[in-house]
């Protein structure tokens, strides 16, 4: 009796999925199917309903999720390749900025890094030019961490374009609404860190 074969399975996994393998591909004892082969099954994946998501409306965490999708593809466009930083590399050039004497643990505990990880950012910052670690005047046991002029160059940069990117690109928010979103998730931080 003739094994059944299986076709292939339209739709791609999502970015991140953290699958090996393409399930798009057709299995590996079939022959290559050509572009003719799966255009009906394209046709047919793009008429399915998009996805109930009835059950995530009220998650607060979902929308979240989703939104930091939106804005870190903002990011990336206006700061991150233009100017080869990461968000969180972008956040403490800016904390840095508004800041003196600050130091690593300070750093770690705002942005919920662990000491090790901000340890390896922070070298990695030392390595590129944009910050220096300096004894404290305050206290010669602690280090703090500074701008040299090129990051003091770059954090300017960086906030020229920041104060308006995610206006310009999120148009379906007006300004006050905007204000409104920004408290909003203020007020779901400060829950986190009653002292800011």
């Amino acid at each position: 009796m003739a094994t059944r074969k299986r076709a292939p399975v339209a739709g791609a996994p999502a970015a991140g999925d953290s699958a090996d393998t393409d399930s798009t591909a057709p299995d590996t004892d079939l022959p290559d199917a050509d572009a003719g082969d799966l255009a009906p099954a394209r046709r047919r994946a793009a008429r399915r309903p998009a996805l109930d998501q009835s059950w995530l409306e009220g998650s607060i965490g979902y929308h979240l999720a989703r939104a930091r999708v939106v804005t870190a593809g903002i990011f990336t466009r206006a700061i991150g390749e233009p100017l080869d930083l990461r968000p969180v590399e972008f956040t403490i050039l800016m904390l840095l900025s508004s800041n003196e004497d600050v130091t690593q643990t300070q750093l770690s505990d705002l942005l919920a890094i662990s000491a090790p990880n901000m340890t390896i950012l922070l070298d990695r910052c030392v390595k590129r030019g944009i910050v220096r670690r300096v004894r404290s005047e305050t206290d010669r046991r602690a280090q703090t961490v500074q701008l040299t002029d090129l990051g003091r160059d770059l954090a300017r940069r960086g906030h020229a374009i920041a104060l308006t990117m995610e206006r310009e690109a999120l148009p379906s928010l007006s300004p006050g609404e905007y204000l409104i979103l920004i408290e909003l998730l203020r007020k779901i931080t400060r829950h986190s860190h009653p002292a800011e």
